[in-house]
């Protein structure tokens, strides 16, 4: 009987647990509704027309004439900025550990400056972003840097600084040579963008929990890159594969609860998640002031030992210095050798970044129209191919930060019921979903394999190129 009454407990609450859900996904569209029920229904549309619509009216334009301004002054700004990209071909015998990428991503990518208002919204100046890629061209791997010219110097001496026998050289885009992908080019792809599956305060694993940070021996190491650099390897002529991890120093705000305009920092929200994970364990001894003054006089926290390591990752991770973050992949294929099966693993040669008690990366945005609500009706073929056109373009701007105006007139928001008339009409685009990582993550995820790894197909080179002494006789 208890059985009985346990089963239709959580009967009840998943039933309510889904209501929640399409409450929140809907939740714009009940307002509303209520919002309309109770306009006709107590007859306020003179009300309505006359004094609410107009002051609306001119809030919404002004607020839209501003969304352009920003837009407008900044992608000036952002054309003005000229890009190269860096192929880094790695030396035969990479002997350090990825604490050396780790330094460089510090010293090399995080450009945090402050900007007044007049250089922020009248000149539309932004913060610097760069692409940290892998490539895999018909079975070649690469690693490429996408970076302003302006700092190209800085990225190669900081380069030399930790890999002294690596070679770096400006070439050619690579997703230039793919045509754009419709039902009659040559082209077939497949794309998406990863997302952190829990809140950014939890970390992904990391090279220092394989063990890489004390630097063992080439036998013993287990390197997280390995499977990446194999799959990227593996591929035949005609097939490619792409990453990209664009980054900027993290200027992420949060709302503050209990504020009007109040925000804070990554850190900050880092400690709210921390604080939200241990109230079950937290005590809190109280004493009376006067009439109704509450005043804590001491808090307690007991943390059990299943939360004793994440709770040691968590802070830690607030240690190190923070980036905005996008990662997108994409397969792109010749139709003759476009193969389903590689367009899987992709996606699949992630988990080993994973760990239930702290965080991992789930995909999200694919091309596959996935996010279209299709799980009763299909999307037609057509219509994923501009899925995929739309991604290749994404990856081809390295777009995740300073979105281009096709990006603003679309609601990202829109989800659930609605989302699907809407498509019925259009494919809306949705936002790339950005996160803060910390240096060490980022390391961990693009670094150069060690000598364990002897993938044929990876490009390294034997030593570097050096200049002639200056003091040779002419």
């Amino acid at each position: 009987m208890a059985e009985k009454k346990g089963e239709s407990k959580g009967g009840l609450d998943g039933f309510l647990d889904s209501a929640e859900e399409v409450i929140k996904e809907n939740w714009l569209w009940i307002i509303i509704l209520i919002i309309g029920y109770f306009i006709f229904r107590y007859d306020f549309q003179y009300t309505v027309l006359k004094v609410i619509l107009p002051v609306a009216g001119v809030a919404l334009l002004g607020r839209i004439a501003w969304a352009l301004w920003v837009h407008y002054v900044q992608q000036d700004f952002i054309s003005g900025i000229d890009f190269v990209l860096l192929e880094i071909v790695p030396p035969r015998d990479v002997l350090r550990s990825p604490k050396a990428m780790e330094l460089f991503i510090t010293n090399a990518l995080y450009h945090f400056s402050f900007k007044g208002g007049k250089e922020e919204w009248w000149q539309g100046a932004v913060w610097f972003w760069f692409s940290l890629e892998i490539a895999s061209i018909d079975g070649q791997v690469h690693f490429y840097i996408r970076t302003p010219t302006r700092v190209r110097g800085l990225i190669e001496t900081q380069m030399y600084a930790q890999y002294p026998q690596a070679q770096v050289k400006a070439v050619e885009d690579y997703t230039l040579a793919v045509d754009k992908i419709t039902p009659d080019s040559a082209w077939n792809a497949w794309g998406c963008e990863l997302k952190l599956e829990k809140p950014e305060a939890y970390p992904i694993k990391t090279y220092v929990d394989f063990g890489l940070d004390k630097d063992p021996k080439e036998e013993f190491k287990v390197d997280p890159i390995s499977p990446v650099i194999e799959l990227f390897g593996s591929l035949k002529k005609g097939e490619q594969m792409w990453m990209q991890i664009v980054v900027t120093p993290s200027k992420k705000a949060y709302r503050t609860h209990g504020t009007w305009f109040g925000t804070h920092d990554w850190v900050a929200e880092s400690k709210l998640q921390l604080d939200k994970l241990l109230i079950p364990y937290t005590s809190k001894r109280e004493e009376q002031v006067g009439a109704a003054v509450i005043k804590v006089a001491r808090i307690e926290v007991r943390v059990p030992d299943s939360l004793r390591k994440t709770v040691e990752v968590v802070i830690g991770k607030t240690k190190k210095l923070g980036f905005d973050t996008g990662i997108r992949l994409m397969y792109v294929a010749k139709k003759e050798v476009y193969n389903l099966e590689s367009r899987r693993n992709i996606r699949l040669a992630w988990r080993q970044y994973a760990a239930p008690d702290i965080n991992g990366l789930t995909r999200v945005n694919s091309t596959q129209a996935d996010a279209y609500n299709t799980s009763f009706f299909s999307i037609p073929p057509d219509k994923v191919m501009i899925l995929a056109d739309r991604m290749l373009h994404e990856y081809r701007e390295r777009g995740f930060f300073h979105l281009p105006l096709r990006h603003i007139f679309n609601n990202h928001n829109i989800s659930g019921i609605p989302l699907f008339f809407v498509k019925q009409f259009w494919m809306p685009y949705f936002h790339p979903p950005t996160f803060v990582l910390n240096t060490e993550e980022l390391a961990t995820l693009w670094h150069f394999p060690g000598q364990i790894l002897k993938v044929p197909t990876l490009e390294r080179i034997e030593s570097k190129e050096a200049s002639p002494p200056t003091n040779l006789p002419i």
